[in-house]
């Protein structure tokens, strides 16, 4: 089930890219991974709370498999029409965009209750551990991303960038690999970007958690789980609009360079994981109950 949802997220990543948005790279990785779930990387949980973590953990995935994934089915179906029709254009990456924000935003309200109760049950040694590997995901990511020249952060991003789309549709040729850097090169600091904006929002979670006893800290946290476009940074809020039109772009223009070998290759990626989804023993269920 996991391992589904991962590919589920990486087709969406591969097909839509909005691989610069931290709305999307933050919030939906693997289920089990949203943030706070995301904290087990963060923080030794003692017995405990690794017992309440489980069990709270597979109450939320079979949540998601028998009301999510049948939506899910329906996403790709729309995908495979798009792709069939040849309508892979702006108006209808959007509107797919659009649905999957929707999806993470259900995700965010399903989770937040979990993710409060488990953050005020952490002691104060395990909030510092939280904020000094914070600190340390910072610099990793700084050093991954951002110590670089720029020339070489483009380059860089554009390889990320055809490295995700291969396994999907196949080796680009030179006029889609072209346009790849032409999308990498409009991005400029977004590498920047992007991790000033995490690091503010891990600063503001870390904050909220050291007054995890005081009146209000349900809402802080229901707030920054579902609705992080409040908080962030003003240089990333003015570069989301390019960096989320950029890549819908990006997309429309390879698909119109793609060969039929590409477009079939594509249409066999979708229904592998439709077909994935579709024998999921939590969703036989739902179909047998329905």
């Amino acid at each position: 089930m996991r391992i589904m949802l991962k590919t589920c997220i990486s087709l969406w990543l591969s097909l839509m890219m909005l691989s610069g948005c931290s709305q999307i790279g933050l919030t939906y990785r693997h289920l089990d991974l949203i943030i706070p779930w995301s904290l087990n990387d963060y923080l030794d949980m003692n017995s405990t709370q690794k017992d309440w973590f489980d069990e709270r953990l597979k109450e939320h995935l079979s949540w998601h498999c028998t009301t999510q994934i049948p939506d899910y089915l329906s996403w790709l179906d729309r995908l495979q029409g798009m792709v069939e029709n040849n309508q892979v254009n702006e108006a209808q990456l959007k509107a797919r965009t659009a649905e999957a924000r929707q999806a993470i935003a259900t995700i965010s309200q399903e989770i937040t209750p979990s993710a409060v109760e488990l953050l005020r049950q952490l002691d104060d040694q395990q909030v510092a551990e939280m904020e000094t590997a914070f600190a340390k995901d910072m610099r990793k990511h700084e050093a991954d991303f951002v110590d670089q020249p720029l020339d070489q952060q483009v380059r860089e991003r554009a390889e990320r960038m055809e490295k995700r789309l291969n396994p999907w549709i196949g080796k680009l040729n030179a006029a889609q690999r072209d346009r790849v850097m032409q999308w990498s090169t409009s991005l400029g600091e977004q590498n920047r970007l992007w991790i000033d904006n995490r690091a503010h929002w891990q600063s503001l979670l870390v904050t909220a958690v050291k007054q995890r006893q005081a009146p209000g800290f349900d809402q802080k946290i229901a707030k920054l789980l579902q609705d992080r476009e409040t908080f962030w940074t003003p240089e990333y809020r003015q570069a989301y609009d390019h960096t989320e039109q950029a890549a819908i772009s990006l997309i429309t223009d390879l698909m119109a360079q793609s060969s039929p070998e590409q477009r079939q290759k594509l249409l066999q990626k979708i229904a592998d994981v439709r077909q994935d989804f579709t024998h999921l023993g939590c969703l036989k269920g739902v179909k047998k109950a329905s």
